[in-house]
């Protein structure tokens, strides 16, 4: 089981988008893959019609008063399933805190999931906090989506630093661009310098473009609605360069 994490300090750059669109890509290509809406706004659980509950669930489960299957629920995709959020989860750094060794609580709740699935996808809120580090501790790899503009290299540089100063040194920190424009020349401009400067980030950029906004109208991942487009394509390539980086 590989634990991937959409994360970035930055909130507004396409963490659930991505979330839930890789999440789709991998359970069509026949992999037994789960989502973790670890945001209190439950905006992963929105796009997969399902209502998040609304007194605790999921503190619960972090509590250690629950069991992740009775709240895992199936979605209307195969091999796809989500663990949805709700608002409680706004509390998350105080039900952590009260718990012994709290940034180890998310990989001890992840384990038992270790056989029933093959990819485990966190849909992260930003900022840097214990949940955070919780997230850092239980993932594989860290997908990062940076915008392209003048603050993406400024919030990458603060998230490389965290992860060297708190000798995260198995967590594979991969940041893409997102919401990448290329009409702009600023966006041309910032993507080609960031690109020859840091050679972690990966080539595929996702496209700012009407059909991913377009999700939050239709409630599904852009392959549920649309079956070819820049955006599938990009997302598509996008899976391809994280299992590839993953693999090497």
């Amino acid at each position: 089981m590989k634990v991937v994490a959409l994360y970035s300090i930055k909130g507004g750059v396409g963490k659930t988008s991505s979330a839930v669109n890789l999440a789709f890509i991998a359970a069509r290509d026949g992999n037994r893959t789960l989502v973790w809406d670890l945001d209190p706004q439950g905006a992963s659980s929105f796009y997969f019609r399902i209502k998040p509950k609304v007194k605790g669930g999921s503190k619960d489960l972090v509590a250690g008063k629950r069991e992740p299957d009775e709240l895992i629920k199936g979605t209307d995709f195969e091999n796809l399933d989500l663990l949805p959020s709700d608002f409680s989860f706004r509390n998350l750094d105080l039900v952590l805190d009260a718990r012994k060794k709290p940034a180890r609580q998310l990989k001890k709740l992840l384990e038992p999931l270790r056989k029933e699935y093959d990819f485990i996808f966190l849909d992260c809120p930003p900022n840097i906090s214990l949940l955070s580090e919780a997230v850092f501790a239980a993932s594989d790899i860290l997908l990062s989506p940076i915008i392209p503009t003048t603050l993406s290299l400024r919030t990458l540089e603060q998230l490389k630093k965290f992860i060297k100063d708190n000798d995260l040194n198995n967590l594979a920190l991969i940041p893409f661009f997102s919401m990448a424009d290329r009409r702009k020349k600023m966006h041309r401009d910032i993507m080609e310098n960031l690109l020859e400067s840091h050679p972690e980030i990966l080539n595929t950029a996702i496209p700012y473009a009407s059909d991913i906004e377009r999700m939050g109208l239709e409630r599904m991942p852009l392959g549920g609605f649309i079956k070819k487009s820049p955006s599938t394509d990009a997302y598509n390539e996008l899976w391809r360069e994280v299992l590839a980086r993953a693999s090497a």
